[in-house]
């Protein structure tokens, strides 16, 4: 296996008294695109925001490029270059699209802040067409395109996308993981795809993670994830979950 790009060990994370991580193990190499897969209130977004500095860890090691930032700041996360796109978009909605993916380079990037919305108007043509436009008046489909814009503003060495197809049409689903594959596969962008929906993560990603209660209960390649009978029935409808609602794994997968 190439060299990690961020190795997370035994990572335990939560707010007040309550813990939500308990003991997260996660590995991804250099341009790799890697999916962490669960439903609602498992932990997804508390792990986020554990690597990105937003939540601090009470236990466990966050390695990026080799250092271990657990106990960085987030401005200094960012100026690493882990950029986080948050759920929901949270783009600034009377700033125009041009303003909102400026202050994308705030923190890192500034020296190129011409070149890089360039790039991202390359990406996003829709963005161009808009770029005097308030980011509030924008569909929904092109407020994510903004705010991934937005990250690629910081030049990031990896990018960690929280639930890009929350409340977007299936139609604009498959164009907001298109163009995040290609960019992966044109820029080498190594990304963390934090997905609830697990099909067209699977499709996207190169390999995979799944949270339940805070913790990994499976992990492998993406190839292998979706023609597991697990995931089949948990995520991808084969089948309901028992009567007691509880998923019940049979084996915890190790591929790394």
């Amino acid at each position: 296996m190439r060299e990690a790009l961020l190795d997370v060990r035994d990572l335990h994370a939560g707010y007040g008294e309550t813990e939500v991580l308990h003991g997260v193990d996660l590995t991804m190499a250099t341009g790799e695109i890697v999916a962490v897969l669960g439903s609602n209130g498992v932990g997804k977004s508390t792990l986020n925001r554990a690597l990105s500095g937003i939540v601090r860890a009470r236990a466990g090691a966050i390695n990026f490029e080799g250092r271990d930032v657990v106990h960085d700041k987030p401005q200094a996360i960012v100026a690493r270059g882990l950029i986080h796109v948050p759920e929901g978009r949270r783009v600034f909605p009377n700033l125009s699209v041009r303003e909102n993916l400026d202050l994308g380079s705030y923190r890192r990037g500034a020296g190129r802040r011409a070149e890089n919305r360039e790039r991202v108007f390359s990406i996003f043509p829709r963005l161009r067409e808009r770029s005097t436009q308030r980011a509030g008046t924008l569909s929904g489909g092109e407020q994510q395109m903004l705010a991934i814009g937005r990250g690629l503003m910081a030049e990031p060495k990896l990018m960690i996308m929280d639930e890009p197809s929350l409340g977007l049409s299936p139609i604009l689903v498959k164009e907001i993981f298109t163009i995040i594959k290609r960019v992966n596969e044109e820029q080498g962008m190594s990304i963390l795809l934090v997905e609830q929906n697990a099909k067209v993560a699977l499709e996207t990603a190169h390999y995979g993670y799944v949270l339940e209660i805070g913790r990994v209960v499976m992990n492998d390649t993406c190839e292998r994830l979706m023609n597991s009978k697990d995931i089949q029935e948990f995520y991808l409808g084969a089948k309901e979950e028992g009567a007691r609602g509880e998923r019940r794994w049979k084996k915890k997968k190790t591929w790394r």
